[in-house]
């Protein structure tokens, strides 16, 4: 199976996904050959076809982490949340996310009202702007919520939340019971995403123009769908201001967070700047990949993570000329 599996995988990374599924196919009895059909089939939005494969896998191999992140992840894209939380318990192992050493149990679901509960980070800084929308709920229940520090200059966005962070190096706050961000919505039994806006606006005035985003973490893995060619970015950069930290010069998220409150609108390719202005309940245009777009923009015409930003996808992959033609006649 070596060379022809090979081929199959250099296929799927080079795009051509027909010549990689029909690879794929020839040796469908072996279910890491499966976990990477049901890969190609998420990546090209054929999500009935990801659900039905990864559940061949898990058939044989129930215990089978990666099938389960990647069937939570085509559950969460379809919408079917509540099956999906479980499931996606399963990032822990696949992404080596280790249990802190926060000297307390960790939340299993248990009666908080009047506890203090440390939620720990995990993830992209996205992700971690995205799971916070369930700490008001948690607040609401009468809980004291900490955040265990991150340095990658999010911190300040949570303590101008209202959380209490823990310092950068030092010890975790106390609490009696931890909690990974991305487990809350299991652990409160949410049906579906909590409300979007749950950070302040910072003062936000508009009045300051359109702020753009043209490109994400190179090391991301689907980089390459996501972050606009050199043509492309320079078209976008001419609407409005970069928000990179290195064109603004922000210290970190709360700055940027800062910076965005004085815009009118914001336009960005998938990155976490998204995720800030959505929190925020500042207008936001998202600029979608037709191959490899993530879960959280469901059918890539409405999210329910943030349902009122605008989202434009490719029509077809990778053109971005037709996305940026939509984007100039919005304007």
């Amino acid at each position: 199976m070596s060379d022809a599996f090979e081929k199959a995988v250099a296929a799927h990374q080079a795009g051509d996904f027909a010549a990689a599924e029909r690879g794929y196919l020839a040796f469908r009895q072996h279910k890491n050959v499966l976990q990477n059909l049901a890969a190609l089939y998420n990546e090209t939005g054929r999500l009935d076809e990801a659900d039905a494969t990864l559940r061949l896998i898990l058939g044989s191999f129930p215990e089978y982490a990666p099938a389960r992140h990647s069937l939570a992840m085509t559950l969460l894209a379809k919408r079917r949340y509540a099956e999906a939380w479980p499931l996606y318990e399963a990032r822990r192992e696949v992404l080596g996310i280790a249990d802190p050493a926060a000297g307390c149990p960790e939340w299993r679901g248990e009666p908080l009202h009047g506890k203090r509960l440390l939620v720990t980070p995990e993830q992209g800084v996205g992700d971690q702007i995205m799971f916070g929308r369930w700490l008001p709920e948690l607040r609401a229940c009468g809980v004291e919520v900490s955040i265990a520090a991150d340095p990658r200059g999010i911190s300040p966005l949570f303590q101008a939340a209202g959380c209490d962070v823990g310092r950068p190096g030092g010890p975790l706050p106390e609490a009696d019971f931890w909690c990974f961000a991305g487990s809350l919505p299991l652990r409160l039994g949410a049906e579906a995403p909590a409300a979007a806006v749950w950070l302040p606006d910072f003062g936000a005035r508009g009045g300051g123009g359109i702020g753009v985003v043209t490109r994400g973490s190179p090391t991301h893995r689907y980089d390459r769908y996501r972050s606009l060619p050199d043509e492309a970015a320079a078209e976008l950069l001419s609407l409005g201001r970069d928000l990179q930290p290195e064109a603004t010069g922000a210290a970190d998220f709360r700055e940027t967070a800062e910076i965005v409150a004085e815009l009118d609108l914001v336009i960005a390719v998938d990155t976490s700047i998204v995720h800030l202005a959505g929190s925020m309940g500042k207008p936001c245009w998202v600029l979608l990949s037709l191959t490899g777009a993530d879960f959280r923009w469901n059918d890539g015409v409405r999210s329910d993570w943030y349902p009122q930003l605008r989202l434009f996808r490719q029509p077809a992959p990778g053109d971005w000329n037709a996305v940026l033609a939509e984007v100039s006649r919005a304007l």
